[in-house]
């Protein structure tokens, strides 16, 4: 829709686009006394990439900054399945959010879906814009308009993971993941390394100080034959550090790891 303005390669961001700095400093939660006010404010919890989960506090402080700006929060929950501690799986555990945000999610992480691409939003009737129309019936339009529905199969295999037999087989799933960024979180550890994330989503955030994400990227690449994601490619917050996945096989997760050992020790 051209809300982003253009891209500006110096410094690597839109330029209509406000950025929430996320980073160890602030405990992954942006300081919102120093965020513009913005229409839409996306957020991911637990997030992409770097591992962090929101507590019930700081989305609180989010929704009265939603309220007080009149913004509407899209809140991507994909990950809400792997929370294991007391933190919201979802934006509407907080009063008031129903007013402010529209929630997002997926079958990907949880199923292997990523490649049928079926997934849900909620929008609350009490979220409406400023002059009083339901942003649900705006939301209903677009969708019709620009997508007729997944398909029938792909709805069908979302219903099997909803039944008893289907949520419990997509928490196993979630289990032997976590158990994967377990092994990756104790190898970078062990090799000395200030690690993030890794408890509450499958990513296992890892600090390079004052190296280039791309130079450890393709260091990493080239050396060790293994793929991780480069932080700056999330964003200019990311720079300096990579973001190493636990999806994958156990015995390839082994490996890596043996080979991430065989670098850097």
């Amino acid at each position: 829709m051209g809300q982003t303005g253009q891209f500006q390669k110096d410094v690597e961001k839109y330029g209509n686009i406000e950025y929430m700095r996320c980073t160890p400093e602030n405990g992954f939660f942006p300081d919102l006394s120093k965020v513009a006010r913005t229409d839409i404010i996306f957020f991911c919890s637990p997030n992409n990439p770097t591992g962090a989960a929101a507590t019930r506090e700081q989305l609180t402080r989010l929704v009265k900054f939603a309220k007080d700006n009149g913004s509407i929060i899209v809140y991507d929950s994909a990950y809400a399945m792997y929370m294991s501690d007391d933190n919201p799986r979802s934006i509407f555990e907080i009063p008031g959010a129903k007013e402010v945000a529209i929630e997002t999610s997926s079958f990907s992480k949880y199923a292997g879906f990523t490649g049928v691409r079926l997934g849900w939003t909620v929008v609350p009737k009490q979220l409406l814009f400023s002059d009083g129309f339901p942003v649900a019936k705006d939301f209903n339009r677009i969708v019709c308009t620009c997508f007729n529905g997944a398909s029938n199969i792909a709805q069908a295999g979302g219903l099997a993971c909803l039944s008893p037999e289907g949520l419990e087989a997509m928490q196993e799933v979630i289990g032997f993941y976590k158990e994967n960024t377990k092994i990756i979180v104790e190898t970078f550890n062990s090799l000395g390394f200030k690690v993030y994330g890794g408890k509450n989503a499958p990513y296992v955030w890892v600090h390079f100080p004052g190296r280039n994400s791309w130079d450890v990227f393709s260091e990493i690449l080239e050396k060790t034959h293994i793929v991780t994601t480069p932080g700056s490619g999330f964003g200019p917050g990311g720079e300096g550090f990579i973001r190493v996945s636990a999806f994958g096989h156990r015995e390839n997760v082994l490996e890596a790891c043996r080979r991430f050992k065989q670098l850097y020790n």
